[in-house]
């Protein structure tokens, strides 16, 4: 019998449980229940219907919120219903401190076999098998596990594509919600992977790629749980992005099961940026309708004037065919328009939408002499159409409107920006003032009087405690 109806009498009281608002729709009550029954072992049994001080769904949530890095409030508000609506893996968040599966459960042998069992429609069955050997590969990598692909009998993991209620207590519930499954190591089904078939698979970024779902299933495979980092790939919430990649956490993850690689060649991992770490430093930096947003690496972190928390995410989000590390971004207040540099490219965007014909080189659209491999930072002056571009110790100047280089450039900048030293890794401006960044050291600069006026740390805009 469902407990629904209990969910809605504890809003209603408003005690310590939900409080009951115009704004909440009850479709909205019924997936907050049941997402917490699902991801977060939620219970409500006839004790704690007598127990008014103890509210399990409160309790629930505020678990949840603290999960995802969202303001721990214990109610359902816009940013933890949106959260929740997410597609994500059907696999549980309730982890551990170091992110294995409660138990601990593992392989005790490291050369495991596979066996892909049947095939989704939506791909050639040639992409299929290589979507799931690359996911294969990403974990064997970084851990002494090999994998060998068998075409019969029984396998370590077995993967298939399946419907609905595929009789293992776990159902898919259609498309756009939970898009695959995974058991931990074990007998039987234990290593299993289901795909729900009633999902578009593709090798791209529309709707959900097959090897970015794989490689994350794969981790739960080999005892793996659920991640906090936004960055790792066991991030519950599928998040597309070109390169399907392990960072550190993952890395750790699967070393503390199964130990180091034997692989004498290790990948390049990349890192969560910490907001609030002093050695903190940035690619670019631009403002984007009222908005400013940080780069690094594959993450951007966002602030505005409305919301106190910084935002952190991957760029992919916004922009999915934007590459990541890009050097320089600067927004033309007039056009509506942010552009993304990176080497002798730039790509062009109004809000989410990618503008069509990029990337474009910097040579022919701006005038960059050959010499320029890429820019450093760039900022744009809303009043007079100017936009200014570092590269090494010189900077450009840019009519906006004539569509061409200021007559005299490029010069020092020493000689128009005393003081902020001979490189700039990132720059933007706000009320007048120009903010540039160099390593972990931001100066605040006047450009009527050409003088610094503050020494700040990068993270300012962070508020950092």
């Amino acid at each position: 019998m469902s407990s629904l109806p209990l969910l809605l009498l504890l809003w209603a009281l408003g005690s310590q449980g939900f409080p009951a608002t115009s704004d909440t729709q009850e479709q909205d009550m019924e997936m907050v229940q049941k997402y917490l029954e699902n991801y977060y072992n939620l219970k409500i049994d006839g004790m704690q219907k007598k127990q008014r001080s103890h509210d399990p769904l409160a309790e629930k949530l505020k678990q949840m919120q603290e999960f995802f890095g969202l303001k721990v409030t214990g109610k359902p508000d816009a940013e933890t219903l949106k959260k929740m609506k997410q597609p994500r893996c059907g696999v549980s968040d309730v982890t551990l401190r170091f992110k294995l599966t409660p138990g601990n459960p593992r392989w005790e042998h490291t050369h495991l076999t596979y066996r892909i069992e049947n095939y989704t429609p939506d791909l050639p069955r040639a992409d299929v098998d290589h979507a799931i050997e690359k996911a294969f590969q990403l974990w064997s990598k970084v851990s002494p596990l090999t994998f060998r692909r068998v075409f019969q009998g029984q396998a370590d993991i077995m993967l298939s594509f399946v419907w609905g209620d595929h009789y293992d207590n776990n159902p898919f519930y259609g498309p756009d919600g939970i898009l695959a499954h995974a058991f931990q190591p074990g007998p039987g089904i234990g290593g299993d992977v289901h795909f729900d078939e009633d999902e578009t698979w593709t090798s791209d970024s529309r709707n959900y790629n097959l090897y970015r779902v794989a490689a994350h299933e794969l981790g739960h495979s080999l005892g793996l749980s659920h991640s906090t980092d936004i960055g790792a790939l066991m991030y519950p919430n599928y998040i597309f992005s070109d390169d399907v990649e392990l960072n550190q956490d993952d890395i750790n993850g699967i070393q503390a099961i199964y130990g180091p690689s034997e692989n004498p060649i290790q990948p390049n991992v990349p890192q969560t940026p910490k907001v609030c770490d002093n050695k903190l430093t940035f690619d670019a930096i631009t403002t984007i309708r009222g908005e400013m947003m940080f780069f690094k690496d594959r993450f951007y972190m966002r602030t505005n004037s409305y919301y106190p928390e910084v935002e952190l995410n991957l760029i992919s989000v916004f922009w999915p065919h934007l590459p990541k590390g890009f050097q320089a971004a600067y927004e033309v207040v007039y056009r509506d328009e942010v552009r993304f540099f990176k080497g002798n490219k730039y790509w062009a965007v109004q809000g989410q939408d990618a503008l069509y014909g990029y990337p474009k080189d910097i040579y022919s659209s701006f005038g960059f002499p050959r010499s320029v491999k890429h820019i450093d930072a760039a900022v744009s002056e809303e009043e007079t159409g100017k936009t200014y571009f570092f590269v090494a110790n010189q900077y450009w100047r840019y009519d906006e409107y004539k569509r061409s280089m200021d007559a005299g450039y490029p010069k020092m900048i020493v000689e128009d920006f005393p003081g902020i030293g001979n490189k700039v890794d990132a720059v933007f401006k706000k009320d007048g003032f120009f903010y540039f960044f160099h390593g972990t050291r931001q100066y605040k600069f006047d450009p009527k009087t050409k003088r610094i006026l503050t020494l700040l740390k990068t993270n300012s805009w962070f508020n950092c405690r």
